[in-house]
């Protein structure tokens, strides 16, 4: 009798501890390609980076109003998808401060919070430093919700840019 209350008591303790949602509260993303954009030029500008996402509590995104407090426009959090920039130079890989972040604000995905979200995010960046011959980069992202909680980061494979 002892076992099988034993036995009971450990169920309830692991059923209790079963979460709702089939992810993380921490947004997870993970690169999926980047597609150069074609603007007839011969030059590559712009690409359409694509990041695959999971978030266990669906507050990715921000609202056009988002930009008091800690989303404020002079505030690290207006953005909430951060793209750094790198060059290979002389077989380096070198972080670059470019005249203007690739920094992009992803809109607010979900409205029915909390709820486990996944799918795919496609953001238009800049490829293309003109102020450096190298021609060699590479982007590194990551992205935080509403609730500030920083997901992994990514990069994507070396891309080779036609200047």
């Amino acid at each position: 009798m002892k076992k099988l209350l034993l036995f009971g008591l450990i169920l309830l303790l692991f059923s209790s501890c079963h979460r709702t949602e089939p992810f993380s509260e921490v947004p997870y993303i993970e690169f999926v390609r980047l597609e150069k954009v074609d603007d007839g030029s011969g030059v590559d500008n712009q690409a359409n980076l694509v990041v695959r996402f999971q978030d266990g509590d669906g507050d990715i995104g921000l609202d056009d109003a988002d930009t008091t407090g800690v989303f404020a426009k002079d505030s690290f959090y207006y953005y909430n998808f951060f793209i750094d920039y790198y060059e290979k130079q002389n077989g380096v890989w070198e972080l670059i401060e470019l005249p203007t972040p690739l920094h992009a604000r992803i809109p607010r995905l979900s409205d029915n919070v909390p709820e486990s979200i996944e799918g795919e995010i496609t953001i238009l960046t800049f490829i293309n430093n003109y102020f450096s011959s190298y021609d060699t980069i590479k982007l590194s992202c990551c992205l935080v919700d509403r609730e500030l909680h920083l997901s992994n980061i990514i990069e994507t494979p070396e891309i080779i840019v036609n200047k």
